[in-house]
């Protein structure tokens, strides 16, 4: 188990670590590889970092400016490897909808519903990015098991998953928020990702850091799924 001091080399960049989830990976059994897909400026990373000081961690951001924020926090962590890309069923490139707060950027347009409840995070600019399976990146042997794959990816948690398809029998852990209502145009909801993992053999753990709009609904939430053994 890493210090606290861990956090500090995300403070150096004005960057918290997301220590929200450690509860949830004090709960997971020595995870080996991390696969952090939507590490924006690595605050997840960080938590695991902390959580697992040994553990690989494999990250994907396609935005240049987090990616690069991403990369100072951890230029000295030789077991950390950043991707600046997306994961998506198919190679392309594709126009992303940056938010005036680009941890909520998005491959989907941003919605009204999640300017609404979220103040502030309407659209700032587009930014051309890289998406592609996760099979373009890793093989195989890129996998020490037991593996965490956490997804936070604003409304395109469907299509990163069928980006992930070739390899998801390698997982054994899936981390992914997910949305209770529509924030983003034409985004897949809650039950519609639990019923794709349940065809893939992944059934639901546990639900995490549920957040609440102002009138007491439920809008989105942390998912955690393991693999049937």
């Amino acid at each position: 188990m890493a210090t606290r001091l861990d956090f500090l080399k995300g403070l150096r960049y004005n960057i918290p670590a997301a220590i929200e989830h450690i509860q949830v990976l004090k709960l997971i059994d020595n995870p080996n590889t991390f696969i952090d897909i939507g590490a924006n400026k690595g605050q997840f990373s960080l938590a695991a970092r902390h959580a697992y000081s040994d553990a690989a961690i494999i990250s994907f951001e396609p935005l240049s400016g987090p990616a690069e924020i991403f990369k100072k926090v951890f230029t000295k962590d030789q077991n950390i490897v950043l991707h600046q890309s997306a994961i998506g069923p198919d190679k392309s490139s594709q126009s992303m909808h940056v938010s005036k707060r680009n941890d909520s950027s998005s491959l989907l347009p941003i919605g009204i519903g999640q300017s609404n409840i979220f103040p502030g995070t309407d659209e700032s600019h587009t930014e051309k990015v890289k998406v592609a399976p996760l099979h373009h990146f890793l093989q195989k042997n890129d996998f020490v098991p037991p593996v965490f794959v956490k997804i936070d990816v604003q409304g395109y948690e469907l299509q990163v998953l069928k980006g992930c398809d070739e390899l998801t029998h390698l997982f054994n852990y899936i981390y992914v928020e997910c949305s209770f209502m529509e924030l983003y145009e034409k985004q897949a909801l809650a039950h519609e990702v639990i019923t794709f993992l349940n065809s893939r053999s992944f059934h639901l753990k546990g639900i995490y850091n549920t957040f609440y709009d102002k009138k007491g609904i439920a809008v989105q939430a942390d998912f955690l799924f393991r693999k049937s053994r």
